[in-house]
């Protein structure tokens, strides 16, 4: 088999097209998250705590590597400033929190949806029960019974 005969068996097998689905609505809702936090929940969250946003911590660590320079050498020149942005980090794990929050309620979503679904299908697969004898029935039943007891 040719490699593209086998590379279009692959591309077109529906797990594929369905994971390239998965993929691409992922992206959008990793946007969708994303603006969540950022938009809506971190200026709330930033102007109870005083105005702070998490993007913008960071610690200088220019000043410790100008001392160090100094110390080898007097009269360096100060050099570029180099930042520890931690808060960049902080936005990320509110970030992950929320993107993984979205995703549990979603799966359980999706697994309440899928037990109903299974629910309904059993209920469909079980046959009815037999419906109850008549009054005619019942007594030819026992006229039955009574016969066979004299005997």
């Amino acid at each position: 088999m040719g490699f593209l005969k086998e590379f279009k068996a692959f591309a077109l097998k529906g797990n594929v097209m369905d994971m390239a689905v998965g993929v691409i609505i992922g992206g959008a809702f990793g946007k969708i998250v994303t603006s969540l936090v950022n938009d809506i929940l971190m200026p709330p969250i930033g102007m109870l705590l005083g105005g702070v946003d998490f993007k913008d911590l960071k610690v200088d660590l220019s000043g410790i590597k100008d001392a160090a320079a100094s110390m080898v050498a007097e009269g360096a020149a100060p050099s570029e400033p180099v930042y520890w942005n931690y808060g960049a980090f902080i936005q990320q794990c509110f970030d992950f929190i929320i993107l993984a929050l979205c995703v549990f309620m979603l799966v359980k979503l999706m697994n309440k949806l899928s037990n109903l679904k299974k629910k309904e299908e059993e209920k469909a697969a079980t046959p009815p029960a037999p419906p109850a004898p008549t009054k005619e029935e019942t007594l030819l039943t026992e006229i039955r019974d009574l016969l066979k007891e004299k005997k």
